[in-house]
């Protein structure tokens, strides 16, 4: 892709700061950073007095010139290390836009084009995203994979053999009296879409444990009103963010914070407590708290060991740890062993021992962050799509025309997760297999 016009903008984060990147990609890349800062050596950082094209002096910084294609955009790339006040950063901003052919650059742009130049492709563009939004080290690691393209490495792995699979098919079809044409290559073919099909199943069995490290491993906590939910929530969260009193049905909404825990992103959720008979507004907030209850990754059903109370049935299908709280006014006297956890949030009694379970439970949901997982709901869809195709490719009984174009149209799905299409390829596979028309 060739850009007509230049764009620029502020590349690190909120303003004031210590030091400020402003980037610049495009043609007139070249042109800029020589009128502002004078001649440079390519990729060298030097120290330059900026100066507007009147002369007028910006600030001093060091000054990085990539030339393209070897940059992050395919471009020419300049980078301006400025002081980060905002009156600095807003006037070097307002005289490289003032160069002619120069513009503000618009959200996501610079990755854009670094796509649309072959620098990236959608699943490590997608990889790169997550990289700077990550807030817990599993996030970390998990795009940082991704980033250096083993996702996307896979999905290519699965569309060649695709590709090589509809070849053979078709050269057997096409081309069956040539003596470089094995005999019946068939059998071994589909025998390889099966399974490709295996694969394909238990990678996207894999994506619950990319949502839960992309968007937390959910934890929801359930119990009688004054069961001491609010409290455990307030400890969880080290403030006070739910309110707490004696008064029964003070919660009507759900509440939820974000914990860290060794590296994992926990999101735990308190809601309103369980009873029969609530009033109207109450009953809203009971009925939210069995909906989220019913899509979590685990339950914390809290009990008061003062003053039990029962609270009805509990999703069949998710992990329940039983806690009885207010452990510290029992003296000892009263059994707890029917509960998975006994806690106190006023003396801290067994607060360690439950967040560290929370974590085992999570880490076991997660599995290895190392593992190669479909980190989109846009990847599973096109997987599955693949695997249709692919059923429908393995029926025997279907002419072999018609199998070898349900592998192209699998092939294309999975080019599609890649962004890498290109029809033209099986041609090449074709006649580098075999030595058709010589």
């Amino acid at each position: 892709m060739i850009s007509r016009d230049s764009i620029v903008a502020l590349s690190s984060g909120r303003l004031p700061a210590g030091i400020a990147v402003i980037r610049i990609s495009g043609p007139k890349t070249r042109f800029v950073i020589e009128t502002i800062a004078g001649n440079i050596r390519d990729r060298v950082a030097t120290l330059r007095k900026l100066r507007a094209p009147d002369k007028t002096v910006l600030d001093s910084g060091l000054v990085v010139f990539f030339p393209g294609p070897d940059s992050f955009t395919g471009e020419d790339v300049a980078e301006f290390h400025v002081h980060g006040g905002r009156a600095v950063v807003a006037k070097m901003l307002e005289t490289i836009a003032g160069f002619d052919g120069v513009r503000h650059a618009e959200p996501g742009e610079f990755t854009r084009r670094a796509f649309l130049n072959g620098k990236l492709d959608l699943v490590e563009t997608e990889a790169l995203a997550d990289l700077i939004n990550a807030e817990t080290e599993a996030q970390r690691r998990f795009a940082v994979r991704n980033a250096e393209g083993v996702q996307s490495e896979l999905y290519l792995i699965w569309r060649r053999r695709l590709i090589h699979a509809r070849a053979m098919i078709e050269a057997e079809i096409d081309f069956a009296d040539e003596d470089d044409v094995p005999d019946s290559v068939s059998d071994t073919v589909w025998s390889d879409v099966r399974i490709m099909i295996d694969e394909i199943d238990r990678h996207v069995d894999g994506f619950r444990a990319a949502e839960i490290i992309r968007d937390g491993f959910e934890v929801v906590i359930l119990g009688a009103p004054n069961a001491g939910k609010s409290s455990l929530f307030n400890a969880l969260a080290r403030r006070d963010a739910a309110i707490v009193t004696d008064e029964p049905g003070t919660t009507r909404d759900l509440l939820e914070v974000v914990l860290d825990l060794d590296g994992m992103r926990v999101r735990v959720i308190d809601t309103a407590g369980l009873r029969e008979a609530p009033g109207k507004v109450e009953a809203i907030g009971i009925e939210k708290a069995r909906t989220k209850a019913r899509s979590a990754d685990l339950l914390l059903l809290l009990e008061d060991l003062v003053n039990p109370a029962a609270v009805g049935a509990m999703p069949a299908d998710v992990p329940i740890l039983r806690i009885g709280t207010k452990v510290d006014l029992l003296g000892g006297g009263s059994p707890t062993q029917q509960y998975d956890a006994a806690i106190s949030t006023v003396d801290g009694t067994g607060l360690a021992e439950l967040l560290a379970d929370i974590g085992r439970r999570a880490a076991a949901q997660i599995g290895d962050v190392g593992d190669i997982l479909p980190s989109r709901l846009r990847h599973v869809e096109l997987l599955n799509e693949t695997k249709r195709f692919l059923l429908t490719a393995g029926t025997d009984g279907r002419g072999q025309e018609l199998r070898a174009e349900d592998l192209r149209l699998a092939a294309d799905r999975l080019g599609r997760i890649v962004g890498a299409v290109d029809v033209e390829d099986l041609l090449d596979v074709i006649f580098s297999q075999f030595c058709i028309g010589k």
